[in-house]
């Protein structure tokens, strides 16, 4: 049975589900009337509103419940405002607070207050880096247009400047970006930008937007410039390939002919010093040799002059001990007087050594003939030869 149909127990049933008890209590949610009208009271209480009562206990006066209401808006501006003047740093970031459009202080990490709306504040994080990535189209120092990427690394070193020195400093980093790296790129060659200038360029690009960022005061420290794979644009890719493979064909060849250079020169030159070591040894040997038989000969005219026949008779048996100790013919003597010599010629040794060269045997004939003749005709020579045996 529903709890509001005639004839049912309204008196002990609600909607909550709740049983009225014989004093008046009952379970079940409060009544929200009632506990507003208890805040309100107490509110006026608190803020000086009074009650006006009639004779049947009436509700709270007009002037009450408008202080009250106006306390309430009050308590809320102020926790407003509290909550929006506390604020924290946290330790990669700085704050700068303008008082009255000014310049006041750069705040550092922890928890701080300000006083809006006299003043303002700015918040950056000044450790992290940051970075923006741009390309275009560049025309080199030989007027050629290439497309180069790069990429700028930077982070905010100065938070006063940054924040009132200029107007969007990072906007103004990008153009500065674009003005260095076609500074840059116009004063370079196409081959450099395209192959291994790219390193050389970076640093230059860095150096000079690092001055830019400094005379505009943007408080702006770029730590890294990153120039990427340049290329041709691609209408005329495939003339640049071409070229980059010919220039290709051109380092290799060059490096052929390098390393030939590098193989034959070096073996040149070794066997031209050894041509002048050569050279000069022959010479010191033969300046050596001629100035040792000056020296020989001019003793020997001093030994000729106090005995010319017998220094005569030791040269003639020298030479012919020298001439005749490289062949194999042997001078025998007939008799005492040197007359009938015999020649006597090992015909078998002979042989065998005129299979391998047959002038030094003729030459050495030659000269045994001539000694045999000599002797033959000085009689003094021939005694002497006697004496000897």
């Amino acid at each position: 049975m529903a709890w509001n149909e005639p004839g049912g127990n309204s008196n002990n049933q609600d909607p909550w589900g709740g049983k009225r008890r014989n004093n008046g209590d009952r379970k079940g949610p409060p009544d929200l009337d009632e506990a507003f009208r208890k805040l309100q009271e107490s509110l006026n209480g608190l803020f000086g509103g009074g009650k006006k009562r009639g004779d049947d206990g009436g509700g709270p006066g007009k002037s009450g419940g408008f202080g009250g209401l106006l306390g309430i808006g009050l308590v809320v501006l102020a926790a407003v405002w509290l909550y929006s003047a506390v604020y924290v740093v946290d330790e990669q970031e700085q704050a700068v607070v303008l008082r009255f459009g000014k310049y006041y202080e750069t705040v550092g990490p922890g928890l701080n207050i300000y006083f809006p709306p006299i003043d303002r504040k700015y918040m950056e994080n000044v450790t992290r880096e940051r970075a923006y990535t741009k390309q275009g189209q560049m025309l080199t120092e030989d007027e050629n247009i290439v497309e180069v990427p790069l990429t700028v690394q930077y982070r905010i070193s100065n938070l006063q400047d940054f924040v009132l020195s200029v107007d969007q400093p990072e906007i103004s980093l990008q153009h500065a970006t674009d003005s260095a790296l076609r500074h840059v790129v116009g004063s370079t060659a196409m081959d450099q930008v395209l192959t291994e200038g790219r390193e050389l360029m970076a640093s230059e690009i860095k150096e000079r937007l690092q001055r830019f960022m400094d005379t505009y005061r943007t408080g702006i420290t770029v730590t890294q410039v990153n120039v990427q794979s340049a290329a041709a644009p691609r209408e005329v890719q495939e003339a640049f390939d071409d070229v980059i493979r010919a220039r290709e064909d051109e380092q290799r060849s060059r490096n052929q002919a390098e390393t030939y250079a590098n193989g034959v020169v070096p073996e040149a030159r070794g066997q031209a010093q050894r041509i002048l070591e050569d050279a000069n040894g022959y010479r010191d040997e033969t300046v050596s040799r001629a100035k040792g038989e000056a020296d020989r000969f001019t003793k020997l005219v001093a030994e000729y002059r106090k005995a010319p026949e017998v220094t005569r008779q030791r040269l003639y048996l020298d030479t012919m001990q020298e001439v005749f100790s490289s062949t194999s013919k042997v001078l025998v003597t007939g008799n005492k007087n040197g007359q009938n010599n015999l020649l006597y010629l090992p015909l078998d040794k002979m042989v065998e050594s005129g299979r391998s060269t047959s002038t030094p045997m003729s030459s050495a004939a030659a000269v045994s003939n001539e000694a045999n003749t000599r002797a033959a005709a000085d009689p003094q020579q021939q005694a002497r030869t006697r004496e000897s045996r």
